[in-house]
Order: C-alpha cells, then sequence, then structure tokens
C-alpha cells in the first residue's frame, strides 16, 4: 500500500517514541567548547568519534557583523541548523578551533550516548556477537602446503586476532543475552559506531528535505563543511613511549609495508577496522593474484616454447631466407614494393605468441577463468558466514539515506513488513532509458574516436614510407601502430574521466533504493563505457583489421582511405602489441599516479595546515593530524582497474602468453599500495558492510563467457594455427612450401599497369577470386570455434555442478547460529510471554540500557 511521507517522520521523532523526553536531556545531546578528549598523538584517543571541519577565511570578511544576506540561504545558518538538527537527534558534540591572521579551523567532534547506538543498532540491523567461536579461519594454499608438508613462507602469525562469532541482529530488548553486554564502553565497536554516526549524518536536515536540504554529503558538496571523517586509531607508526600497539598499528606493521608482499593478508583485521567492504576487496584482490601465479607460469613456459620453436620453425627460416623470391604488394597506396625477407624480424616475433602451445594456454585460461570464479563463489560465501553478512542485502539492507529523504511516498516492504520509502517504478525505469540514451551517445563518441585513429594509422604509414630515412621508411606500418596505440591510451584515459563524472550524476537521478543498488547501477553504466573504450582498438586488431583490404587493383577504402593490412609479422604480433602498450601502460600509469599523487597532495595539506599552527602544541591534535591525510575515494576505480586486466588477461591470451605474468607482477605491488594508502595516506573511511563484491561478479562471468569465445575466433581467423594443420593433412607434414601456400599472385591488370608482379597474403587466384582452400579453411575455422567454444562451456557447466557454491561446513555453522539467535531471543515458551509483555514496555525501562527507570 502506497501513501504520501508526512513531514514530521524523522529519526529524531522515532527516538523520541523509543526514549521519554524526560530523559533526553541527561542522555542526548550536548555541546562543548573545551573538552577533555585528549590531543596527543597516542594510543588514548577518543574511539568512535567522528569529525566535522570546515574553515573559515577573516580574509574574506566572514564576521557575523558582515552577514547581512537572508540567513535562510547562508552556510553559515546551513551548518547551525545541521548542528542543532544533530543534537536533537541525541548526538554529543564538541567543537575545537585552531587560528592564526588569517584562518580559523574549526573541528566538531560527534559521539554518540548509549542510548542512541541501542536505538540505531537494532534499526539498522547490526549483528552482535552471542557465543565465541575457535578461530578457523584458512587459506586454501596454507592448507595445500601443510598438506604436502612444504613449509609455508607465506604464513606470519599476527597479535591481537579477532575472534569469531555466531551472531544475530541486535534487539535491545534482549541486551543480556549478547555477549560483552555489561561494557557499554566497548560493546559497540569503533566501526559500528562510526556506522551509526554515519546513518545519523547522512539523513540530517538543514532545510526542506525536498529540496535536497539533507545530509551531510550535500554539505560537503555545498562548501559548507570541508570534510567529514572518523578518527583514525592513533598513529600508524609505533609510539616510542608506549607499550600498547592499536588496531592501526598492526595494520601498518603486518599488512601496508612493502616487505610483507610475501605474506599473507590479515583480512579478519583490516575487517574489524575498514569494515567488510574494503576486506572483502582486498579478500577478492588477493585470491585473484593467487589464481594468477599458476596461469604466470603456465604463460611464460608457453611463451619460452615459442622461443625455442622460432629458430626451428621451417615457414619462418623460408620466410628469412626467401631473398629475393618475393616481392610483395605495396601495403599503402604511395609505399613501394617490399621484399618478404625484410619481414624476418617481425615474423620471428609473431612466432613467440602463434603456436600450438597458444591453443593449449587459451583452453587452460578458459578453465583457470571458470574454476577461479566457482571457487571464489566458495570463499566470498565463508566471509560473508564468517562476517556476519550472508543475508545483508537481501533483508538487512536500508534504503539508501538520500533516497530516503526525496522519495515522494512510502510502501510496505514484503520481506520486513515495515514501511519504507518508495519511488515509482515506471518513473525509475523511464529515467534509466533515458540514461542509456546518454550512454550510447557516449559509446557512440568512442567509436568516433577509434575511427579517427584508424585514420591516424593509415595517413600516417603514409607519411612516414615517404620518409628519406631508410630505415623509417621500412619500418612505416610499424611506427604507425605504436604511436596509434599511444595515442589511443591517452584518448581512453580523457575519455574515462569525463564519463565518470557524468555516470555519477545519472545513477543519483535514477533513485536507486539501497547502496548496493545504487552503487551496482553507476558501476554497469562506467564498466560499459569502460569496456567500449579499452577494448575497442584491440577488438578491431583482432577481428577486423586487414579483413576487408581487397586485393591488388581493387582496395577497398575509409572515408577514401585505403583499409589497413596486417604489418608483415601479421596481425596477432600487432595485437600482442597493442595490449602491452594498453595494459602495462595503464598499470605503470596508474600505479605512478597512486604512489606520486598522494604524496604531492599530502605535502600540500600538511604545508597548508601547518602554516596555520601559530601557537599550537608541538604535537597536532588527533582530528587535526587526520584532517591533513587525504579523503578516501572509495574501491570503484580499484575494483575497475582489477577487472579490465581480467578481461586483457583472458579475453586476449591468446594473443599475449605473458598478460598474466604482468598481471601478477602488478598485483603484488596493488597490494601493498592500496594497503598503504588506506592505513597511512587516508583518512579513515566509514566502515561499510557488504555481502560479496556485487556487480564485479556477474561482470567477471560476462568477461569469462567472452573470452572463451574470443579466444575461439582469434585462434581460428588471427593465428596461422588451423592453415597449419590443414597444410600438415594435405599437404606436407614438415611444412615446407607453406610459405608460398599462404600467398597469392597479384591480378594480371595490376601486374601490367606496374610492369612488376608481386605477392600479398590471401587465399585468392590470379583474378582475386577466393580459392576453393579459403572456403574449406573458413568451413573448418567455424568448425573450430562450435567445438572450442562447446567443450569449453560444456567442462565449465560440469565444474560448477561438481563444485557447490557454500561450502558444506559453511551451511551447517548458518543453520547453528540461526538455532542460536531463536534461543537468544525467544530460548523457549514460557520465556516467549515473557519477552512479549517486556517489550510493550517502553524501551526506556531496560535497566541494562543505563537509563533511568
Amino acid at each position: 500500500m502506497l501513501r504520501r511521507r508526512a513531514q514530521e517522520e524523522d529519526s529524531a521523532v522515532l527516538i523520541d517514541m523509543a526514549f521519554p523526553k524526560a530523559q533526553k536531556g541527561s542522555s542526548y545531546g550536548s555541546t562543548a567548547h573545551t573538552s577533555e578528549v585528549p590531543s596527543t598523538p597516542g594510543l588514548e584517543r577518543p574511539a568512535g568519534y567522528f569529525v566535522l571541519v570546515w574553515e573559515e577565511d577573516w580574509k574574506l570578511g566572514r564576521h557575523q557583523d558582515r552577514v547581512t544576506q537572508d540567513k535562510t540561504d547562508t552556510p553559515e545558518i546551513w551548518r547551525e541548523t545541521f548542528l542543532e538538527n544533530l543534537r536533537l537527534a541525541g548526538l554529543n558534540i564538541d567543537q575545537h578551533n585552531v587560528q592564526d591572521e588569517a584562518t580559523t579551523v574549526h573541528y566538531i567532534l560527534l559521539s554518540a550516548p548509549w542510548s542512541v547506538l541501542c536505538y540505531y543498532a537494532e534499526d539498522l540491523h547490526l549483528k552482535m556477537p552471542l557465543q565465541e567461536l575457535p578461530y578457523q579461519a584458512s587459506n586454501w594454499s596454507a592448507s595445500l602446503l601443510q598438506w604436502l608438508g612444504i613449509p609455508n613462507v607465506m604464513l606470519e602469525p599476527v597479535p591481537d586476532t579477532p575472534p569469531e562469532y555466531y551472531s544475530c541482529q541486535f534487539k535491545a530488548s534482549k541486551l543480556s543475552r549478547f555477549l560483552g553486554n555489561d561494557n557499554q564502553d566497548t560493546f559497540f565497536t569503533s566501526t559500528k559506531r562510526h556506522q551509526i554516526l554515519f546513518e545519523i549524518l547522512a539523513k540530517t536536515p538543514y532545510g526542506h528535505e525536498k529540496k535536497g536540504l539533507f545530509g551531510i554529503d550535500q554539505l560537503l558538496t555545498e562548501g559548507v563543511f570541508s570534510a567529514a571523517f572518523p578518527l583514525h586509531d592513533g598513529p600508524f607508526s609505533a609510539v616510542p613511549e608506549s607499550t600498547e600497539v592499536s588496531q592501526r598499528q598492526v595494520l601498518f606493521q603486518y599488512w601496508a609495508r612493502w616487505g610483507k608482499w610475501t605474506k599473507y593478508q590479515p583480512l579478519e583485521h583490516v575487517r574489524r577496522y575498514f569494515g567488510e567492504k574494503v576486506a572483502l576487496y582486498f579478500a577478492w584482490l588477493g585470491f585473484y593474484t593467487g589464481w594468477l601465479l599458476p596461469a604466470a607460469v603456465v604463460g611464460t613456459v608457453v611463451f619460452l616454447v615459442g622461443c625455442f620453436m622460432v629458430f626451428s620453425d621451417i615457414p619462418t627460416q623460408e620466410l628469412c631466407h626467401s631473398s629475393d623470391n618475393f616481392d610483395m604488394c605495396p601495403l599503402c597506396p604511395d609505399c613501394s614494393f617490399w621484399l618478404l625477407s625484410s619481414a624476418c624480424t617481425l615474423a620471428q616475433a609473431g612466432r613467440l605468441f602463434d603456436h600450438g602451445g597458444t591453443v593449449f594456454f587459451s583452453l587452460f585460461m578458459a578453465l583457470w577463468a571458470v574454476l577461479f570464479l566457482e571457487y571464489w563463489k566458495r570463499q566470498s560465501a565463508t566471509l560473508a558466514y564468517r562476517w556476519g553478512c550472508s543475508d545483508y542485502e537481501g533483508i538487512e539492507e536500508r534504503p539508501r539515506p538520500q533516497f530516503a529523504a526525496t522519495a515522494p511516498m512510502t510502501a510496505l516492504n514484503p520481506v520486513t513488513q515495515e514501511e519504507e520509502p518508495h519511488f515509482p517504478e515506471k518513473l525509475r525505469v523511464h529515467r534509466m532509458l533515458a540514461s542509456s540514451v546518454v550512454l550510447l551517445v557516449m559509446v557512440a563518441v568512442v567509436v568516433m574516436c577509434l575511427v579517427s585513429i584508424i585514420l591516424y594509422r593509415a595517413i600516417m604509414a603514409v607519411l612516414v614510407s615517404k620518409s628519406d630515412n631508410a630505415l623509417l621508411s621500412a619500418w612505416a606500418s610499424r611506427i604507425a601502430s605504436l604511436t596509434g596505440s599511444v595515442v589511443n591510451l591517452v584518448f581512453i584515459l580523457i575519455l574515462s574521466k569525463i564519463y565518470v563524472v557524468l555516470a555519477q550524476v545519472l545513477t543519483r537521478w535514477e533513485m536507486h533504493r539501497t547502496q548496493t543498488m545504487y552503487e551496482d547501477a553507476f558501476t554497469l553504466k562506467v564498466f560499459i563505457f569502460q569496456f567500449v573504450n579499452f577494448y575497442s582498438s584491440p577488438v578491431y586488431i583482432a577481428f577486423f583489421k586487414g579483413r576487408f583490404v581487397g586485393y591488388p587493383g581493387n582496395y577497398h577504402t575509409l572515408f577514401g582511405v585505403r583499409n589497413e593490412e596486417c604489418a608483415a609479422g601479421g596481425c596477432l604480433i600487432e595485437l600482442a602489441q597493442e595490449l602491452l602498450v594498453i595494459m602495462v601502460g595503464k598499470q605503470v600509469i596508474n600505479n605512478v599516479q597512486e604512489v606520486l599523487v598522494p604524496k604531492l597532495k599530502g605535502c600540500w595539506q600538511k604545508l597548508c595546515s601547518r602554516r596555520r599552527k601559530l601557537g599550537v602544541g608541538a604535537h597536532p591534535a588527533p582530528w587535526e593530524a587526520d584532517y591533513e591525510l587525504l579523503p578516501c575515494e572509495g574501491l570503484f576505480n580499484e575494483y575497475l582497474e582489477m577487472v579490465l586486466q581480467f578481461g586483457f588477461v583472458t579475453i586476449f591470451v591468446a594473443a599475449c602468453p605473458l598478460a598474466p605474468l604482468f598481471a601478477l607482477l602488478n598485483n603484488w605491488v596493488e597490494i601493498r599500495l592500496d594497503a598503504r594508502k588506506l592505513v597511512c595516506e587516508y583518512r579513515r573511511p566509514v566502515a561499510e558492510r557488504a555481502q560479496d563484491i556485487g556487480i564485479w561478479f556477474p561482470i567477471l562471468e560476462g568477461l569469462t563467457h567472452l573470452a572463451v569465445i574470443s579466444n575461439a575466433f582469434l585462434l581460428a581467423f588471427s593465428s596461422d594455427f588451423l592453415p597449419r594443420a590443414f597444410y600438415r593433412w594435405t599437404r606436407a607434414r614438415d611444412l615446407r612450401g607453406f610459405l608460398d601456400f599462404t600467398l597469392a599472385r597479384a591480378p594480371p591488370t595490376f601486374t601490367a599497369a606496374h610492369n612488376r608482379t608481386c605477392w600479398y597474403r590471401a587465399f585468392r587466384d590470379d583474378d582475386g577470386h577466393y580459392s576453393q582452400t579459403y572456403w574449406t579453411l573458413l568451413a573448418i575455422r567455424l568448425a573450430f570455434v562450435i567445438v572450442f567454444e562447446h567443450v569449453v562451456f560444456s567442462v565449465g557447466r560440469v565444474l560448477d555442478l561438481l563444485v557447490p557454491d557454500i561450502p558444506e561446513s559453511v551451511e551447517i555453522k548458518v543453520k547453528r547460529e540461526y538455532y542460536l539467535a531463536k534461543q537468544a531471543l525467544a530460548e523457549n515458551e514460557a520465556l516467549i510471554g515473557a519477552s512479549e509483555a517486556k517489550d510493550d514496555q517502553p524501551l526506556s525501562s531496560e535497566p541494562s540500557l543505563g537509563l533511568p527507570a
């Protein structure tokens, strides 16, 4: 049932219903300009504090007596209203100022009293521990090495390992059933306190909600506040005079240091400090990197086999020793005739990637990708259970604060049977269709850029071929291809930045109910665009370049420019070059940016901050130290980088067996680089819960299916594997004469016009028509594609059936936890009646909440 929302339905009113107003004065919001919160950089810093910051520039004359505008529209009144509403919501507020002759920096420290924490913990369906479990976390590689009796150099004991628990959703009326209920200071961890505080900040209005005047995100966008962040747990480096070690210091010592690249990640510690969403990202990245190791080993072996085969391959030797036997037709309108033997080096390079081992490796990688995803599903289910997020998205996840504040009506949630904000699905579909049109326009822009790159390469090849330098002229096609790859990379990076901003605006406009839905919609938009952006050029080289060229005397053109031919070494070596330029070049640029940009920004932030500190003690307060750090930008870019890398590793692996090796080397750096940024260089992000890696997993599944089809077509149409096999079956098993088999003679009309006979790569007769061999090979190629993809998909399906998505041990633990939750909330029929009678009383009457009776 739908109904229009009432204006007064906000969290403050709901808390008033749960806690009598008579108690609020002593239990709820308070304001203090000086407090006893420690400011020395030791371990005794406030736990669970959230910080709001704004700067006041006195040079601009921002004094109260200078404010003459309508105060309902000024940032000052928005800020005052927002802070007052936070007090009404029950938060404690402490203010600290740092001032010099030009600027005042205001720090607002927010904390929630026990009663507010209990209310929102129940409202947010936070899970709290019921019973401790023995620590059972294990790593598949550790188990394998232990079974083989091999010492595990990657294993390292980490202090203060968080225990595992059976848990259930928190109920304030059943507080006594939860572990640790006797200590209000430690019952809610700092991450849970931050989640509660951020929920309040995200929903609190500072004006008319229907005009979008609500939430800390909007205030940050408007510049009313400069920053909003939870406090870190002390400095990341050890304090000499302290014997205790904070959670942040443990993470730095055992995770974020470069010397720990050979060690397992302490995921339980990461989850405790940063939340499930961050921990799941690093769990997936570590799992993916571990699985890259066998792929990199096999790919390197296949590449080395190609190196040994180069000098014993008969067709390659025939090409290199052909001398003046094959005078090749020009590759562009103004290019000259050239000798096939001049392409010896390129042919040898192409042979490194194009041999029988590549077929085996393509099949291996297809099955590798299927198994990787199957076992990640098991690992993800295990982690989701261990971290209490197994049913988060389906039942526990609440509407986004931005959605809740702007939705025009409410409706009954069929799962929870609670009234929730609602946005008409029909209107959302219309908005999503409009967003799809914008996406298509941006994809069209990418295609236009691709066409311009194609024309650039064709024109550049002509210009370089006219050079007086013999070396440049001989390598005209390769130079045009290489520079085109670099220009394409520049286009890719520029368009990526533009579209990400556009996708954020469109996704907010679509009004998705939950944060997971919002992130999935945003991710899908950006990935579709980035997929076309990054993969369009490799797809063109792999499947289209050199296919529609025509033949001497009848060449096809695009906008008056002759279509590109594959270079002397073939299109496969050019595809490998394109992949290395885009994949490795992008990774190098990203890693340099991730190292240098935070360093430069951090130095500038600290320089600006320290200029303001006149008359302040030698050590900055904890909130000042954290304000000097960079804001955390989330994990989207990190996921996108890795998923695009996964596509390069799987979709085009037939052209570049070394791709898994480069990915492995990059990921070893990426894990520690991302860890160091979070621990040392970024402000602490708000801990977020997550059940899995979201829509990234379906995207990975789609890439895996696409990789099977792509590699089948690569081997069938871009590689010499099938022509060589056909020649072995029908002509000569030692491949002697194969070079002549792959060449066609130019038509008589072209020969007469140029007074010269030349050859070109094609299966055509002397008149330029396709020969019988071409059609036979086409049938073989299509049959190979069908057989290859059917075999891989069938084996993948069998593996899917054989490997259960959820381990049996996890299923048993889930049932056990469900049983304990029922026991905790209502142990027997007698207790059910007592509990119901107790629940009918006001929440403030529960003595264990610490409120007056």
